[in-house]
C-alpha cells in the first residue's frame, strides 16, 4: 500500500494544485483535510472538488464552536493586539487546524502533512509549530519550500492542473490573496503591495461596508460577560459563535472593524495588509469596556503587559507552547469578576460607549464626585503629593545648589 499524506485543504488553486503534485512526486495515497473555522461559502463544493483533483478523501471537519469557546475567548479575555492593531483572527485559528491535522494524520496512519503556505509568511511557522507538538514524528512537505514544486504564478498551477485532466473554476486573472474565517477576513496583494497606495475599498471588502457608506443613524447594542465570557446579545442569551456571527452583521453594517495594515512578520519582513474584523472588534472593545469598572489600577496595567506578551505568542505560532499556558492562567484569574453589562451605540466605523453595570464595579460614585464623602477628605491628598512627589523635589533642590 501507498504512505499516506494528510494535506491541509482550502479547496483554493494552490492546495488543489498540490494534490496531482504530490501524487506525481512523492506517490503518496493524498487524503484532503478541510478544517471549518467559519469559512462559510468559501466550503461550497469543496469535497468533490478533492475528490476530482485526485485525493482518496476529503475530511470537512465543523470546529467553529471550539476556536470560538478555546481560542477566541482567551485571546479576547487577554486583550491581546498584535502591533497596536491586529487581532490575530489567522494567527488563532491556525494552531487549531494543525492540531486536527495531527488527529486525522493518526487516525489514517498518515507519514506526512503536508501544507501549502508560503516560504516568505506567517502561517508555515504556525502550521509546523502546531504539528511538532502533537506529531513530531510526522514528516512535513511544505509544498512550496520543495525543489519539485516548479509553479511560480497562477497562470502555472492553473495550466499543471489542466495537465492532469483538473478543469476548475479558478482563472488567472487579479485577485487579492485572502484568508477567512469567522473572526475576520483578510486581504493582501494587488494595490496593498504598494503602502502608497489607498486601498480599493470598493472592490476590497467582503463583511462589509466602509464608514462613509455606513447608515447616518446609530444603533444601540446590549451585551452580557460572566466571568469574561460574552452570553447574551441585545437581551437574547447565544453561544460565541453565533453571538460573532450577529456582531459581524453589525459591525460589517456600519464600518467597524477596518484596519490597513504594515506588519511584521515572523519571518522578518513586513508586509502590508488589511483586514476586516468587524464582530471581533466590537466584542473586544465590549470586553475592555467592562474590564476598566472592574479591575484595579495595578491589575490592569500588569495585565496590558500580558496581552501584549500574549499577542507575541500568538502571532508566533507558539499557542502549544509552556508560555502560552502560563500567560492564559494568570489572564483567567483576572477573569472571575469581569461580569455585567455594557451598552454602545455604533456609528460610520465608531464603537461609542452608552453605559456599563457590573455588580463587581469599583466605582463609587461618593469617591469620584466632587463633593467631600465620608471615604475621602481633600486634604488628605496633601500629605500624599508631598511624599509622591519628594524625589521630584528633592533632586530639584540639589540640583539648584549645584548649579550655584
Amino acid at each position: 500500500m501507498k504512505e499516506k499524506v494528510v494535506l491541509a485543504y482550502s479547496g483554493g488553486l494552490d492546495t488543489t494544485a498540490i494534490i496531482p503534485w504530490l501524487k506525481e512526486n512523492y506517490d503518496y495515497d493524498v487524503i484532503c483535510v478541510c478544517i471549518d473555522v467559519g469559512q462559510e461559502s468559501e466550503l461550497d463544493g469543496l469535497e468533490e472538488r478533492a475528490i476530482s483533483s485526485g485525493a482518496s478523501k476529503c475530511y470537512v471537519l465543523d470546529v467553529v464552536d471550539e476556536f470560538c469557546d478555546d481560542y477566541i475567548v482567551p485571546t479576547v479575555q487577554a486583550g491581546a493586539v498584535y502591533e497596536n492593531k491586529y487581532l490575530l483572527g489567522t494567527s488563532m485559528a491556525r494552531p487549531l487546524i494543525g492540531k486536527v491535522l495531527v488527529d486525522i494524520a493518526h487516525k489514517e496512519g498518515a507519514t506526512a502533512i503536508c501544507h501549502g503556505a508560503t516560504g516568505k509568511g506567517n502561517d508555515q511557522v504556525r502550521f509546523e509549530l502546531a504539528i511538532k507538538a502533537f506529531g513530531p514524528e510526522l514528516k512535513i512537505i511544505a509544498a512550496w519550500r520543495q525543489d519539485e514544486w516548479t509553479m511560480n504564478s497562477r497562470e502555472e498551477e492553473i495550466e499543471y492542473c489542466k495537465q492532469h485532466g483538473i478543469n476548475l473554476p479558478f482563472s488567472a486573472d487579479s485577485s487579492y490573496s485572502r484568508d477567512r474565517n469567522l473572526w475576520h477576513i483578510s486581504h493582501e496583494g494587488l494595490e496593498l503591495e504598494e503602502p502608497a497606495n489607498e486601498p480599493n475599498y470598493e472592490h476590497l471588502l467582503v463583511l462589509g461596508t466602509y464608514p462613509e457608506k455606513a447608515p447616518d443613524e446609530a444603533e444601540y447594542v446590549t451585551m452580557t460577560f460572566e466571568k469574561g465570557v460574552p452570553k447574551s446579545l441585545n437581551g437574547k442569551e447565544m453561544k460565541v459563535s453565533d453571538i460573532i456571527r450577529e456582531l459581524n452583521r453589525l459591525g460589517g453594517k456600519h464600518g467597524i472593524g477596518i484596519v490597513d495594515i504594515v506588519e511584521n512578520r515572523v519571518v522578518g519582513m513586513k508586509s502590508r495588509g488589511v483586514y476586516e474584523t468587524p464582530g471581533g472588534t466590537i466584542l473586544m472593545e465590549a470586553h475592555t469596556q467592562l474590564e476598566e469598572l472592574i479591575l484595579d489600577r495595578e491589575t490592569l496595567a500588569f495585565k496590558k503587559t500580558i496581552g501584549d506578551k500574549f499577542a507575541d505568542v500568538v502571532y508566533e505560532g507558539k499557542w502549544w507552547s509552556p508560555l502560552r499556558e502560563a500567560l492564559q492562567a494568570f489572564i483567567e484569574s483576572t477573569q472571575e469578576r469581569v461580569t455585567g453589562e455594557v451598552k454602545f451605540k455604533l456609528y460610520k466605523g465608531n464603537i461609542i460607549k452608552a453605559g456599563t453595570t457590573s455588580p463587581y464595579s469599583l466605582y463609587s460614585e461618593s469617591l469620584a464626585s466632587f463633593t467631600t464623602g465620608d471615604l475621602y477628605d481633600h486634604k488628605d491628598a496633601e500629605g500624599f503629593i508631598n511624599l509622591f512627589g519628594l524625589s521630584t523635589k528633592v533632586r530639584a533642590m540639589l540640583d539648584s545648589k549645584r548649579d550655584n
